[in-house]
């Protein structure tokens, strides 16, 4: 658990998505999935990004937000940028590019990879910079993720999950009621590290990228680790560790589970089933907030749903000046993260 103080300011959070989109139904026609995995998953269509690189979203999302805030980045004392693939470079820090995009001068670059829950572990980072040190001033996260099919088949290559391609941006800083969109009060995070198997099965160390096959096959190292292990063990170790992460966020941020400003809990945009057997057991009973899903039209953004989930909070204006939501990330390894936020009443 990480203590916020007061709370730290999410000066404004945007996501950017690419105006192009695949249908689920498309998707079926092409070949690339099954009337089943449609139900199994309940995603619409996913974003897809033709012409543009994921630290290049990342960019344009940052920018968005710093628009937003009447910022520049000369603000910025730190900076964290987090992804899962690969990033149009082999050897390289995306990181340092964005920061180097966006004038960033004064910013020190971090990059995050830690697979899908990146976000919320950047925006842990973030959070532990400007508690550190006072001079940081404001700090910025993004997240981007680009699953072209030469590398990634984003409908069929996992299972129960569709992936599409966006990035998003979290402006953050002391805490202003007046001017910021969300207040972030509390933040929690936690590991199942025994569950690294999952995205390993068998294979073994290879001396390079897709060595094994064309593209990344997250089935395969699944179905082995399933096969060998089991996954009851998996379910009872994640269910556990998301009921502490959300007790300790509601703890760190005041809130109690029966709270009525509580008003939802954002899961992570994986599919339906994923959500039922993973997240809901856990969830379910541990406040009385409503839960949502908000990634039908966008699938599952890689390092981003942490991001895009509070930017649909804004956006989509589902709080009301005084209430709170809880906001889940989630990714491979495994590791979690629970962030509390509020709008101001202000």
């Amino acid at each position: 658990m990480m203590y916020l103080r007061s709370g730290f300011g999410l000066r404004a959070v945007r996501a950017w998505l690419p105006d192009a989109t695949v249908s689920a139904r498309d998707a079926i026609g092409q070949g690339h999935i099954s009337e089943q995995d449609l139900a199994n998953t309940a995603v619409i269509r996913v974003p897809v990004a033709r012409d543009v690189a994921a630290p290049e979203m990342a960019v344009r999302a940052a920018r968005a937000a710093l628009y937003a805030a009447g910022w520049d980045g000369s603000r910025l004392g730190f900076s964290a940028h987090a992804w899962i693939h690969h990033q149009g470079h082999d050897f390289w820090s995306p990181a340092h590019y964005i920061a180097d995009q966006l004038g960033a001068r004064r910013s020190v670059p971090l990059g995050i990879q830690v697979m899908c829950n990146g976000g919320g572990v950047a925006l842990e980072a973030a959070c532990a910079r400007l508690l550190a040190d006072s001079t940081t001033g404001a700090a910025l996260v993004t997240t981007a993720d680009c699953f072209r099919d030469e590398g990634f088949d984003g409908w069929s290559g996992d299972y129960g999950v569709f992936y599409g391609d966006g990035a998003t941006a979290m402006l953050l800083h002391e805490r202003d009621d007046a001017v910021d969109e969300l207040t972030l009060l509390g933040l929690a995070s936690g590991a199942v590290s025994a569950a690294e198997g999952l995205h390993r099965g068998r294979d073994p160390f290879t001396p390079a990228s897709r060595w094994l096959s064309e593209r990344v096959d997250v089935r395969r190292t699944k179905k082995a680790f399933m096969e060998d292990v089991g996954t009851a063990g998996f379910f009872r170790d994640v269910h556990a560790t998301l009921r502490r992460i959300i007790a300790d966020c509601l703890a760190d941020s005041g809130l109690t589970s029966d709270d009525p400003r509580l008003r939802l809990i954002a899961l992570p945009r994986v599919g339906l089933k994923v959500r039922q057997e993973t997240y809901h057991p856990a969830v379910e009973n541990a406040t009385t907030a409503k839960i949502v899903d908000l990634g039908a039209e966008t699938g599952h953004l890689g390092a981003g749903d942490m991001g895009a989930n509070l930017a649909a909070i804004v956006e989509q204006d589902l709080l009301a000046p005084g209430e709170f939501a809880l906001v889940i990330g989630a990714g491979g390894g495994f590791s979690f993260s629970c962030a509390a936020v509020g709008r101001p009443a202000a």
